[in-house]
């Protein structure tokens, strides 16, 4: 990872010791901070078992994780596509994920794909590159969005059922560790309600506030766990995954 001395938190934050949503409006909207604070959760759970020596962040951006997944790691490969939305200081490799990774065979012991799925064209393709970079035993770690707003557009091109994402595990010959549906019909209705009004004037991020304190406190009850869990099956908000190569 290049410039790492310069590396500084922008998506994801330590707030109390647990990995979190930036509430900096210029990293996290204030109508996204639900959905990032519920993929950090997952990745702040699963990185200390899963995550492993020589790691590739693909589709990087300002590597936003990297401090969540350092302790746990040798090495960090930074790789993005050039016309990349965000700033690109620690790119290692500039290459278009659609296409041939300019990596070695085995070379990677953790893949981090994070938000990223998504936008690429050819999913196909990715999915077979992992499952050639990595090493055996080497794991790839991801979360991609479903029942979500278009964002980084024009480049948004899928939304993935778990039955796709099976798929694609099944025909690159890897192992389905972890498939799990997040949010479920609470944190679905949440954020869009938030992203409609976000932008009222006056009022908008005042809701915003109010329906994600809303979400906060049904789901932490017990009829709200139970009906989130209910329904993340056939309302995920999105998909947290991983696969390991035998």
């Amino acid at each position: 990872m290049k410039n790492i001395d310069s590396w500084r938190p922008s998506k994801y934050v330590y707030y109390n010791g647990k990995l979190c949503a930036s509430r900096d409006s210029a990293e996290v909207g204030p109508a996204s901070r639900l959905i990032t604070d519920l993929v950090a959760q997952c990745y702040d759970t699963h990185l200390s078992q899963y995550a492993k020596g020589r790691l590739v962040d693909l589709g990087c951006g300002k590597t936003p994780l990297y401090h969540a997944y350092q302790p746990f790691i040798t090495s960090c490969t930074c790789v993005d596509w050039a016309n990349t939305f965000h700033e690109t200081s620690h790119l290692d490799v500039a290459c278009d994920l659609n296409g041939d990774l300019p990596l070695e065979n085995a070379s990677f012991d953790t893949i981090i794909l994070s938000d990223v799925l998504e936008h690429i064209a050819q999913p196909e393709k990715l999915w077979s590159e992992m499952s050639r970079i990595l090493s055996p035993g080497g794991r790839a770690i991801i979360n991609v969005p479903f029942m979500y707003w278009l964002h980084e557009t024009p480049f948004d091109y899928y939304r993935y059922t778990e039955f796709a994402l099976r798929r694609f595990a099944d025909i690159n010959g890897f192992k389905l560790i972890k498939l799990v549906p997040m949010g479920g019909a609470p944190a679905v209705l949440a954020d869009i309600t938030a992203k409609t009004v976000v932008n009222w004037p006056g009022v908008g991020r005042l809701l915003v506030s109010a329906i994600h304190g809303w979400y906060n406190l049904f789901s932490k009850i017990a009829i709200g766990r139970r009906f989130s869990n209910k329904t993340a099956s056939t309302f995920p908000l999105f998909y947290f995954m991983i696969v390991e190569k035998p």
